[in-house]
């Protein structure tokens, strides 16, 4: 039957109002799950990149977008399946999982709309409870030897990073051979998922290095088995166009910059330069990255967090056997194989302490933002016993409240 629950909604914007939204928290009744949908009682999220653009509205209102008064973001968590709609089959009550982003797929399954996004009438994780459709559904390994809170944030930046790295590293194995060069030179830009590729870079025996300009980043990023650089010693690698042909004074920084940063990647890399960049930044530091390929290079990403218009000469990357790699998270087979890899091999994020609890959406959103989270930012919808492991016969006391 119906229940009464809550949710953070998004509202789509108004005339006058400020183009950057605020989640209004609102008690609403959850039909049952349809067909083919399981309700679900999320447990913990993790604040994406996508959530920022969504609040921001930039580069679209996704209420708008999708011609609805409100939605309810979060696409990346896991949660604790409560109700089976009909034609449900393989998933059971009880059983523990997270949400895969393919709200809308193309004929090979890729997506071309995104979950709790862009996807028409998906409703995503900051709800005490939710209905989903089965095909969004990835569920967790019994007996998994990681936490929940660590599964949340895999469920989207992991997947991603897998699906994306599959693509550059494939790219570059087809043009130079393991025999030729076994440790590639792989570097970096941007957040969490390009964190997580690093490390997957890593267990495939390539050279990592990832910049950042946050002490405080570059301690979670050694944690995670990736060198950290300190982008801030080289000066501003911010590259404006328009003021780069107009202020002298400009051109002469940023050229002095870029010049520092390239100098210090053909030193660390013997001059060979990288062959694969990840770049989840885009336009500011584009020129930047294409500068820093060597020869057969691949530059791969799957975001653009700071700009995504970007231009290039494509007789210069022509001549240098240069690819660009370009995903968007992934089909679901590839989140299957990246979850028994996770599973298995232990690739999952080292999470700090801080977990924002239901009640504190706004402060996180606000935090995320402002460039003030941790790399993986982690927030509680429903309290859990964290020393229940899923899988595990319930006992009393333990498992998800009601």
């Amino acid at each position: 039957m119906p229940v009464s629950t809550e949710a953070w909604f998004l509202y789509g914007r108004k005339a006058g109002e400020p183009r950057t939204a605020r989640l209004v928290r609102e008690s609403f009744t959850l039909p049952d799950p349809g067909d083919g949908e399981v309700q679900v009682e999320p447990l913990y999220g993790s604040f994406e990149g996508n959530m920022g653009h969504a609040l921001e509205r930039k580069p679209i209102d996704i209420c708008r977008q999708r011609g609805e008064e409100r939605v309810v973001i979060g696409n990346s968590g896991v949660f604790r399946i409560v109700a089976l709609g009909a034609n449900v089959h393989g998933l059971r009550e009880g059983q523990y999982g997270m949400v895969t982003g393919v709200a809308v797929p193309d004929l090979w399954g890729y997506p071309e709309k995104i979950f709790a996004y862009d996807g028409p009438g998906t409703m995503g994780l900051l709800a005490k409870r939710a209905n989903i459709k089965q095909a969004c559904v990835v569920p967790l390994p019994d007996q998994t030897r990681h936490t929940l809170r660590q599964w949340a944030v895999f469920s989207l930046r992991y997947v991603t990073a897998w699906s994306n790295w599959e693509a550059a590293h494939g790219m570059f194995r087809l043009l130079v051979g393991a025999d030729e060069l076994p440790a590639p030179h792989v570097w970096g830009w941007g957040g969490g998922t390009t964190l997580a590729e690093l490390s997957l870079a890593a267990r495939f025996g390539c050279r990592v290095v990832m910049l950042s300009g946050s002490a405080h980043h570059r301690e979670t990023i050694r944690a995670h088995g990736v060198e950290p650089l300190d982008r801030a010693q080289f000066g501003s690698l911010q590259f404006d166009e328009k003021r780069f042909s107009e202020d002298r004074e400009y051109r002469q920084q940023y050229s002095e910059a870029e010049a520092r940063f390239l100098d210090e990647v053909k030193r660390r890399t013997d001059g060979l330069m990288t062959q694969i960049f990840i770049d989840y930044i885009g336009g500011p530091v584009y020129r930047a990255t294409l500068k820093a390929l060597g020869r057969e290079g691949v530059l791969t990403t799957a975001g653009w967090m700071e700009g995504m218009v970007v231009n290039y000469l494509r007789a210069v990357e022509c001549i240098g056997r240069h690819q660009h790699v370009h995903t968007h998270f992934a089909r679901r087979r590839q989140c299957e194989a990246a979850v028994a890899y996770g599973e298995e091999h232990g690739w999952m994020p080292i999470l700090e302490d801080r977990t924002y609890a239901f009640g504190e959406i706004p402060q996180l959103a606000d935090d995320f933002l402002a460039g003030k989270t941790d790399v993986f930012p982690v927030y509680s919808i429903n309290e859990i016993d964290e020393a229940y492991v899923p899988g595990a016969p319930r006992t009393s006391g333990s498992g998800p409240s009601t």
